[in-house]
């Protein structure tokens, strides 16, 4: 296992994501704790020492199950870490009641990594309003020594990501990323990484692979790959991208079996950083593989003048290109969750002012009527 340096410690370079374990009878809420417990065990085995857990996993069984199974290896042997919930703003006013909720069920006196839970559009502004006082206890509870490092997970915008921390970046130790070949452009990771290089702040990975996205690539998604690492697994070069990126001191891996955590332990035996011939490649290949999936939009706003909704619509297409690209998820229902009804695609016309003056072309509000069907 490769080992990266934080502080003082040193953490296995693979760390166990706990979002998708795997489930009883396709029911998120059931998971099979002996095929969980399973993985655990050969992940401890094989020099995985971090352990990643959330309040909403698996409909709140993941810290229990997680906890359980760690629990039977000694407790200066991992590190595990567990999130505040603010991506429901109901748990703002809780968070004291959660966090000691939280070291029950993960049966533990303290968490080793501490997270502020998605920061994004939605809730930027509850977690600096002071009223509800999330920083404060938090910090708290660092100096009472129930958290070791504290971080916080971020999958909003470039605009979120630095107002977060011109409020609390002094007080960050890590922030962790959704990053990978995709999306250091599609999501702006490159310019996201840069920014917390500028505060000293490490990067820890989530959605390597894309939620699978980039274990599954087709034929011919997969052949530009193979020609330059013939012996290189599909899901490998995800894994590689990130070990070329110095920032990265962790990456997360949200394993539903036993089976895909042996591949990915086997990949992270080694440090096998991409070339710069072969990282120019790779980002060439992404782009690519995002332009053949969504919308060519350029961003060059002329359409936004014409539009009788006022409807934002290159971020609009933007979201409907990580929309399609992944084939649904989160990321574009909860960036529209921040703007009023009025100014989501469905609120399209269907006049197609913009498109009389597209410079490209696009059938927007075609795009439009089938973003609406999707959400």
């Amino acid at each position: 296992m490769i080992y990266r340096d934080f502080q003082d410690l040193k953490l296995s370079a693979l760390g166990m994501g706990c979002m998708r374990l795997p489930v009883i009878g396709g029911d998120d809420a059931r998971v099979d704790e002996d095929a969980a417990a399973e993985m655990v065990d050969y992940a401890m085995a094989n020099g995985v020492n971090y352990y990643d857990t959330a309040w909403g996993y698996h409909s709140g069984n993941s810290e229990l199950v997680l906890g359980r199974a760690l629990a039977r290896h000694p407790r200066d042997s991992f590190y595990i870490a567990d999130k505040f919930p603010g991506y429901d703003l109901c748990n703002m006013p809780k968070v004291q009641e959660i966090f000691e909720a939280q070291l029950k069920k993960c049966q533990v006196d303290h968490f080793d990594f501490y997270l502020f839970h998605n920061v994004c559009e939605m809730n930027i502004d509850a977690y600096l309003d002071p009223r509800y006082g999330i920083h404060d206890y938090l910090m708290e509870q660092k100096k009472n020594g129930r958290i070791r490092h504290l971080g916080f997970s971020c999958h909003g915008n470039l605009p979120v990501l630095k107002r977060f921390l011109e409020a609390y970046g002094k007080d960050m130790e890590f922030c962790q990323l959704q990053l990978n070949y995709i999306d250091w452009s599609f999501q702006n990771g490159r310019e996201k990484v840069a920014l917390l290089d500028s505060y000293h702040i490490p990067v820890w990975v989530m959605e390597p692979l894309r939620g699978g996205r980039l274990a599954r690539l087709s034929e011919a998604e997969s052949a530009p790959l193979k020609e330059m690492r013939p012996e290189e697994l599909v899901p490998a070069w995800a894994f590689r991208f990130l070990q070329s990126i110095p920032s990265v001191t962790m990456i997360l891996s949200g394993m539903s079996d036993l089976e895909q955590m042996k591949a990915n332990i086997a990949t992270f035996r080694t440090d096998a950083p991409l070339s710069g011939s072969e990282m120019d490649r790779l980002l060439a290949h992404a782009q690519d593989m995002v332009r053949k999936a969504g919308v060519p939009c350029t961003a060059c706003h002329y359409c936004v003048s014409h539009c009788p909704q006022g409807l934002d619509i290159p971020g609009l297409l933007a979201l409907y290109n990580e929309h399609a690209f992944t084939g649904g998820g989160f990321i574009a229902p909860m960036a529209l969750s921040a703007l009023p009804k009025d100014k989501w695609p469905s609120a399209c016309l269907g006049c197609r002012s913009c498109e009389a003056v597209c410079p490209q072309q696009l059938k927007i509000s075609e795009a439009m009527a089938d973003f609406a069907s999707r959400l």
